[in-house]
């Protein structure tokens, strides 16, 4: 029907357009589009591009319409050729480099973004992120760490931009490298905070728990208030199957953040394996409360009430769990 409905209005639309200057047309492409009616923009100017094909600027309009439905890999074709008629297209040098980058093509995404920021060094948050992140995984790291140093307002090789680099790479799963980052941050400043914190997770990932403990305590000692040192020492404590032990830095690690869904997550996990069911449940009740996209805490929470023979409740979890798990997927990196 919807189909039936969208060439009703196409045919009278082309016969408008061939008789539109290029002004008017695009003029009427960018009311749709500002109205929220993306299918319709994209019709129209298809109908246009047919009838004045020596019109500029429907490509960029065009490039621009299938950015905003979220169809970045043929968003990137017209914002390519938009680009092209005009060098100095601002808007679609951005928007190329970023529909690069979310159809999976970082590297891609490089030039459009390097033209971007010598445009407007500072003027675009995302788009500097995205040029990192892309520098990373085209191994230009030294790029990569001067554009988060830029980011975050430190010297490109200070201790901190070699902090930054490393957690970046952390969440992209370049593991090696992230060390490599941190351990040279420790050799300009042995006390650096968060730098033992995220040697310690990189010992996690890579199920090395004796050096995890370590360099959580390590982290501990030098930020004793640092809840995500805790947390982490808890999981880790539990892997070892020293509950007790878990038991009580993750309680110290609510008491200084009760906000973080990890916590009460991990904190459900011992409290299973202790047998305290009910107040497991309630620890993995809060945890969805607080993050209501934790996959961790709704898979679990499938797992004991499916155990409880709680069969409705069980795949009500487990089908959150899915949802979360299809949804993550499609992103890259750790979260």
């Amino acid at each position: 029907m919807r189909l039936i409905v969208l060439s009703a209005f196409v045919v009278p639309w082309a016969a408008v357009a061939c008789s539109q200057n290029e002004y008017d047309a695009l003029a009427t492409a960018r009311s749709l589009l500002q109205q929220g009616k993306n299918d319709a923009a994209i019709a129209w100017l298809k109908n246009v591009a047919a009838a004045h094909p020596e019109f500029k600027g429907v490509n960029h309009e065009l490039g621009v319409a299938y950015y905003r439905e979220g169809e970045y890999l043929t968003a990137s074709d017209y914002l390519q050729n938009a680009w092209d008629e005009n060098e100095d297209d601002r808007d679609a040098a951005q928007l190329l480099g970023l529909s690069y980058y979310f159809s999976g093509r970082p590297i891609e995404a490089i030039p459009a973004l390097e033209k971007v920021r010598s445009w407007r060094p500072n003027a675009n948050i995302d788009a500097m992120y995205i040029l990192g992140i892309a520098y990373a995984l085209a191994e230009r790291h030294a790029e990569a760490r001067g554009m988060f140093a830029q980011l975050y307002g430190v010297s490109s090789d200070s201790a901190s931009a070699h902090l930054l680099m490393a957690r970046m790479l952390l969440r992209l799963g370049f593991d090696p490298l992230a060390e490599s980052e941190v351990k040279a941050a420790l050799l300009i400043s042995p006390q650096l905070p968060v730098a033992h914190l995220t040697l310690g997770e990189l010992s996690l990932y890579g199920g090395n728990y004796r050096r995890a403990v370590q360099e959580f305590e390590e982290e501990l000692a030098l930020n004793p208030t640092c809840a995500l040192a805790l947390t982490h020492l808890g999981e880790v404590y539990w892997r070892l199957d020293r509950d007790e032990d878990s038991y009580k830095v993750l309680r110290r690690s609510i008491n200084l953040d009760s906000t973080a869904a990890e916590s009460y997550v991990v904190l459900g996990k011992v409290l299973i394996r202790k047998g305290q069911v009910a107040l497991a449940e309630q620890n993995l009740r809060h945890a969805v409360d607080v993050d209501a996209n934790n996959y961790t805490a709704h898979y679990i929470l499938g797992q004991l009430y499916r155990d409880q023979g709680k069969l409705e409740a069980a795949q009500r979890e487990m089908t959150a769990a899915a949802r979360i798990q299809q949804v993550q997927g499609a992103s890259a990196g750790r979260n």
